[in-house]
């Protein structure tokens, strides 16, 4: 599949403000390569368009190549107004998702998170039996609070069984917990950077603005296409091979 299969065009970039970047006093002077200019009124900098789309198509074309060999992504975005975007991005292609509140260890203490898991399932399956009607009302409100918190911060990875395959972060700033993990145990991430970013610490880095919703609608709204592609190759591919059998 070649790249321009993704169609992403410089005009889709430009109206989502996916150029836009910080004041020059925040920016990181590794990000120069990927700055355009500066806005001559606001003295904003300017991300280079062109690069966004390159490294955007690149990233598709990774993820399309990961999905099609049955790769398991974890998507991280714990904006506030990002939220509801991870998960709807990550339910439509299938992935894990964090969008509420990285916990720290999350990843590199992996025996932790999985004992955490077991307890949400266990206290979900509790809920559900006729064992829970013979608890006392305080016991329930305790376990209640439990199941909340653990569905709250943990919801979105209920279904991980093994560490992700590759890390989709949408902002390098916020996430830096979640890069250094994924650094610090080889996990490939592709992140998303503003000017204020070190794009060293991204295997894959698409330059865009960080702080616009309809950036990380565009860039999410391209991977999850790319990913669901990918599976649907992965499927193809299986149905051919017990074809020949």
């Amino acid at each position: 599949m070649t790249r321009r299969y993704w169609n992403i065009t410089l005009t889709e970039i430009m109206m989502a403000g996916a150029l836009w970047g910080n004041a020059p006093k925040k920016w990181n002077p590794k990000m120069a390569p990927y700055i355009y200019g500066t806005h001559k009124r606001t003295g904003i900098h300017i991300t280079n368009p062109f690069l966004s789309a390159r490294f955007l198509s690149e990233a598709c074309y990774l993820v399309f190549t990961a999905a099609s060999r049955g790769n398991q992504f974890l998507i991280v975005g714990t904006k506030k107004r990002a939220e509801n975007l991870v998960a709807r991005a990550a339910i439509k292609a299938r992935c894990h998702w964090v969008n509420k509140k990285w916990l720290g260890g999350m990843l590199t203490n992996w025996s932790t998170t999985q004992t955490r898991l077991q307890k949400f399932w266990d206290l979900r399956r509790e809920q559900k039996t006729e064992r829970r009607n013979r608890l006392q009302k305080r016991n329930m409100a305790v376990r209640k609070k439990q199941l909340s918190r653990l569905q709250r911060y943990l919801g979105g990875i209920k279904y991980m069984k093994k560490l992700p395959d590759i890390v989709i972060i949408l902002d390098q700033q916020k996430e830096s917990t979640a890069l250094c993990e994924c650094i610090t145990l080889g996990i490939p991430t592709i992140s998303l950077i503003d000017t204020d970013c070190d794009p060293d610490l991204a295997d894959l880095p698409i330059p865009a603005n960080d702080d616009s919703i309809a950036t990380m609608h565009l860039i999410l709204q391209k991977l999850v296409f790319a990913i669901c592609k990918g599976r649907s190759n992965s499927i193809r591919k299986r149905k051919k091979l017990r074809y020949k059998k």
